[in-house]
């Protein structure tokens, strides 16, 4: 079985500690993405696993084996790195089936294995061609398939669509999510894009300086952020943060105001907080709604489209509230017009907020609402 756990897994280069810690446990056949800011700890984290970095405290277990002292090669782990490595001499089919050759085994279940993962990855008519006359993504293919004909228990990939333009990175992402249907093993992937972490995965790890901010689902993770760092980083654009203070809090909901004085009610259990704690509101740009659509129990943000971004099936506008705030951005659909300088008043509801305390941390919410035309779902 292809499980994989970490305990209390640590990395130091020296007397500089980069990983801190960690507990992961991902199940067997589980899709798990380490995702994160350039410099977090991922690809280490992921070279821990492959046994390419030595583990300097904590436990590693492969298919419920400790495997901190098991070399590479006998962990039942295949890697496919960012750059493609492949050997330019060699053809499609001679790349593929080296490290079975390595292994000896027979040329003809060689050459059965090679001729089987071409077929899962669409390659067969590239078998006799050599890297220098295949595209990227054909290469990518490739590396991929040296990794599938060693049939391992666990794939590790560490950011291999980097090197990809953008509408091929969204072609390997779906042909990467059925490949990991059809072959049912383990999958832990790289990435710094939290937008291939949020299409692929079925448990996302949100790394930050070489510590787990929070393990979840990745619509877990949109709706219930367990802190700041993690609210800032699922979702594009970036959830709208604006700073207050408490004014009253139960165990249903909150009222807050902001700096620029409007007094907001947030549906999170808020018990504990004292009048005046510094908090800090959360919104996502496709929670805020133009005001004069929304019904007399929204409270409204008011300011100054300052930059308008038209993506086609959306429109973005940024709104400067005041001089002391960062810009408020809201989604609305492509067709909506918007004009530099507009006063635009912005709706938020109680149940589309989030909440965090002075340190960060999010108070539970306590009812959700997933989308504009959904009723509000309390949370249990």
């Amino acid at each position: 079985m292809g499980d994989v756990v970490l305990r209390n897994v640590e990395k130091s280069f020296g007397s500089t500690k980069v990983i801190h810690g960690v507990d992961i446990e991902i199940k067997h056949g589980e899709f798990a993405v380490f995702v994160g800011p350039s410099g977090c700890g991922k690809s280490t984290l992921l070279r821990l696993v492959a046994g390419l970095e030595e583990i300097t405290g904590g436990d590693l277990h492969i298919g419920g084996n400790r495997v901190n002292d098991v070399p590479p090669a006998k962990r039942g782990i295949a890697m496919v790195f960012q750059s493609y490595a492949l050997y330019p001499h060699m053809t499609v089919r001679e790349n593929m089936g080296f490290a079975l050759k390595l292994a000896r085994r027979p040329e003809d279940e060689r050459q059965r294995m090679v001729e089987q993962a071409a077929k899962i990855l669409q390659i067969e008519p590239l078998l006799e061609r050599k890297p220098k006359d295949l595209s990227g993504g054909q290469r990518q293919r490739v590396a991929i398939g040296r990794a599938i004909v060693r049939k391992p228990e666990v794939f590790l990939f560490d950011e291999p669509l980097s090197n990809l333009d953008a509408s091929l990175r969204v072609q390997m992402r779906i042909e990467l999510t059925k490949l990991h249907e059809e072959l049912g093993a383990t999958m832990i992937y790289v990435t710094h894009d939290q937008v291939e972490a949020m299409t692929m995965a079925d448990k996302i790890v949100v790394l930050n300086a070489g510590r787990v901010e929070q393990i979840g689902a990745p619509l877990d993770l949109y709706h219930h952020p367990e802190n700041l760092f993690v609210a800032r980083f699922i979702g594009s654009p970036n959830m709208n943060l604006l700073r207050g203070e408490m004014v009253s809090g139960s165990s249903e909901q909150a009222t807050i105001r902001l700096t620029s004085g409007e007094e907001v009610v947030v549906a999170v259990n808020a018990e504990g907080a004292a009048a005046g704690d510094d908090i800090t509101l959360g919104v996502r740009p496709e929670h805020l709604d133009h005001a004069a659509d929304t019904s007399t129990d929204s409270a409204a943000l008011t300011g100054e489209v300052s930059v308008i971004e038209h993506l086609g099936e959306s429109t973005l506008i940024y709104l400067a509230l005041s001089a002391a705030e960062e810009p408020v951005v809201a989604r609305f659909p492509g067709d909506a017009r918007f004009s530099i300088g507009d006063k635009v008043s912005l709706g938020l509801k109680e149940e589309d907020c989030h909440l965090f305390n002075a340190d960060g941390v999010a108070f539970p919410r306590t009812r959700v609402r997933l989308n504009k035309d959904s009723e509000a779902i309390k949370v249990a």
